[in-house]
């Protein structure tokens, strides 16, 4: 087999976005000290894992997966929650993490899929294809083509991470890797994990930067953009879709980092403390979370600031007063 090159090209929409993502990474680092905001970076630590393992059908809810990691008892499936066991215990190592390494991507996956499967850090024997839900999008390349798809996919991004700029380098990564899908399981997490590695390594902002939770909102359209790519014979289209949403999860972290701890009171604090992210909640399990006797008092202290902060948002934003409103911590 030739020495291969990923084909993909670079165009104006691309450098445009990569030039609304460094201007927003600098914003971020610039104005706001990741560091001095635990809960910030444990939340958005716990909504990658949650949404990553999402992706992959796990069933546990946002606030189950932040009780498997609290080391709380979870009722769950043994495997669903050594899933998530397994995948902080990777995340916990982004800033370790080499992704230039083909070595480290082996023993990382032995991370991710520890106890899960019998192959666990070890290439695939058998032929796999590509899955969206039970929808098959290809099947991958030949399994005793793997190693040397790997060894030259490694190559090309040792011999180019000078010339192209890590974004790009970090998307048609995560492509290519999908595609040959080496590992029997266990492939979608890893493309996401060694996606969020080659963007910690050029900026370590991007630790706590939950890319994954944006990918698991357009589930469709990122199983979409890989099906094109494949027909398209190059990665162009992945590119565009991931370049677009890590510039929208980063304006998200701007508009979070806006708020001053000072304007949230200690009502807003006890209200997000009771609420998962993205359940619905309607007023009434709210009062009941929060142990409160009058609608007045939820809505004047807690409902109504947090909805102007843009802390949780209405399900019928058109229909405030409707008896099926919902609420939804953002």
């Amino acid at each position: 087999m030739e020495k291969y090159t990923p084909p993909f090209n670079i165009t104006n929409q691309m450098l445009s976005l990569v030039a609304s993502i460094s201007e927003k990474v600098g914003k971020i680092g610039v104005t706001s000290n990741l560091e001095s905001k635990p809960h910030l970076r444990k939340n958005n630590r716990i909504k990658s894992i949650h949404s990553s393992l999402k992706i992959e059908a796990n069933s546990l809810t946002m606030g189950q997966v932040r009780d498997v990691i609290n080391g709380k008892t979870v009722l769950g499936e043994k495997k669903e929650i050594q899933e998530v066991r397994n995948a902080y215990n990777a995340y916990e190592k982004l800033l370790e993490i080499n992704p230039f390494d083909l070595s480290e991507l082996k023993k990382y996956h032995g991370i991710m899929t520890k106890y899960l499967v019998d192959d666990s850090g070890m290439f695939r024997k058998g032929e796999e294809g590509v899955f969206n839900g039970s929808e098959c999008i290809f099947m991958a390349p030949p399994a005793k083509f793997v190693e040397e798809l790997m060894d030259n996919l490694f190559r090309w991004i040792n011999e180019n991470k000078e010339e192209v700029h890590p974004l790009i380098l970090a998307s048609v990564f995560h492509y290519e890797f999908v595609f040959i899908h080496p590992f029997s399981d266990g492939n979608g997490r890893m493309a996401r994990l060694w996606h969020t590695a080659f963007l910690t390594r050029w900026n370590k902002i991007f630790e706590y930067i939950p890319i994954e939770s944006q990918i698991e909102k357009f589930q469709n359209d990122y199983y979409d953009a890989i099906a094109k790519c494949h027909n398209a014979g190059n990665s162009d289209i992945f590119i565009q879709f991931m370049l677009e949403q890590i510039d929208k999860v980063l304006s998200e972290i701007i508009e979070q980092l806006s708020r001053g701890d000072e304007d949230i009171s200690e009502y807003i604090k006890k209200l997000l403390a009771v609420m998962e992210y993205d359940t619905p909640y309607t007023l009434a399990s709210l009062m009941k979370l929060l142990d409160l006797k009058s609608k007045e008092t939820i809505r004047r202290h807690y409902i109504h600031p947090a909805l102007r902060l843009n802390l949780i948002q209405m399900t019928l934003p058109d229909k405030p007063h409707s008896r099926n409103q919902r609420y939804i911590k953002k």
